[in-house]
């Protein structure tokens, strides 16, 4: 069986050759790449690249135009077979397993994510639509967020899944509130209650079920993506259970266009353990009759510039990186980054911001862009 024309015939179809000269052309460095792709999927494709086995000069562009072809769904499907057969015996994301992203990806160095993110720490989407730098959308993104939930002085605020603390030292500062954040990272929690020492945030190493109290609004921001469709339902009654009546709840995060109940083995083994990214059908099921939907916000396609922004500046911080984390890192990162600003690109998932609000609420919710 000849592979390697397998592999031609598939990438024509997304204009893309083998050793071509244009920017999303792939350079094959390892004849035996054409057969591990064959055998082993996306996991195997991608480790061939760690692993150095191909390149190509703009993998952003490569992977546009990839994503882009009508059957890579049905490719999807067979890679991931066997992550949909594990996913339903096994709860992805137990109480045991939930704590294997915090300690895979987030712990993976402070000094990493310092030099990647902007200067509030944030790590997720910003918000592009008068922005013109990385620091301003972020910010953008948080004073949306701050307005949707319609903060006050004085409320008493939950933030699930708070990373670094950016957001919660933010919405104290600027927006006088108290802020209770989560977290199941033990470096985002010492590097969060330094960066907010001094402001009314308090923040725990806690698993989103074992959450106690009231708040006058909650928000989490990328981090429902960790949470697993076996654990939907549960996670919104928790939300339900410590808003108050008259408060609201803001959900921020990446969105599956179709339903599923797994993600790609390379992301799985090497990105996010356990995770998977939600439908709006997955959502809207499984908040129903706890919470009222009062808007839906989707700006996807943001999440592509926002990408592109934390591979520059990894790249242009990547001399000063290069002693704790070599070679092989490096290539996985840009994978990582320059594949997922690709999915946006070709509006394969999508950034929501969900608003809602308990039955009980009387006021109308705002509604902000």
């Amino acid at each position: 069986m000849d592979f390697r024309a397998r592999t031609e015939r598939l990438l024509e179809q997304a204009d893309i050759r083998i050793d071509g000269d244009r920017p999303q052309d792939m350079q094959v460095h390892e004849p035996r790449l054409y057969r591990r792709i064959f055998a082993e999927g996306s996991l195997g494709f991608g480790e061939a690249y760690i692993e150095g086995w191909w390149d190509c000069q703009r993998l952003d562009e490569f992977f546009y135009q990839v994503f882009r072809l009508p059957q890579i769904e049905d490719i999807e499907r067979i890679n991931t077979a066997r992550l949909r057969w594990l996913s339903r015996l096994t709860d992805m994301q137990s109480l045991r397993r939930a704590v294997q992203v915090g300690e895979k990806h987030y712990d993976a160095g402070n000094d990493l994510f310092a030099k990647m993110l902007d200067r509030n720490m944030i790590y997720s989407c910003g918000y592009w639509s008068s922005a013109a730098d990385l620091d301003a959308a972020q910010l953008a993104k948080l004073d949306l967020v701050a307005k949707k939930i319609d903060l006050k002085p004085g409320m008493r605020v939950l933030d699930i899944g708070c990373g670094w603390g950016g957001a919660a030292r933010h919405f104290a500062r600027e927006y006088g509130v108290e802020v209770v954040g989560i977290t199941i990272s033990r470096e985002q929690a010492a590097w969060a209650r330094q960066w907010c020492e001094g402001l009314p945030v308090e923040v725990r190493i806690q698993d989103y079920r074992l959450i106690e109290g009231r708040f006058d609004a909650i928000y989490s921001i990328g981090m429902f993506e960790h949470v697993g469709y076996k654990s939907y339902r549960a996670y919104f009654e928790v939300a339900r259970r410590c808003l108050s009546d008259q408060g609201l709840f803001l959900l921020h995060t990446i969105g599956n266009n179709i339903t599923t109940t797994h993600t790609d083995p390379w992301i799985h083994k090497y990105i996010f353990p356990n995770g998977m990214l939600p439908s709006a059908a997955q959502i809207s099921s499984a908040c129903e009759g706890l919470f009222v939907m009062e808007d839906w916000h989707n700006f996807g396609p943001d999440y592509d510039r926002t990408l592109m922004c934390w591979y520059e500046n990894f790249e242009r911080a990547y001399p000063e990186l290069a002693a704790a984390y070599p070679q092989d890192f490096r290539r996985m990162w840009h994978y990582y980054l320059l594949s997922c600003a690709a999915t946006f690109r070709a509006r394969r998932a999508q950034l929501w911001q969900v608003l809602l609000a308990p039955p009980t609420r009387t006021a109308a919710a705002p509604v902000v862009r």
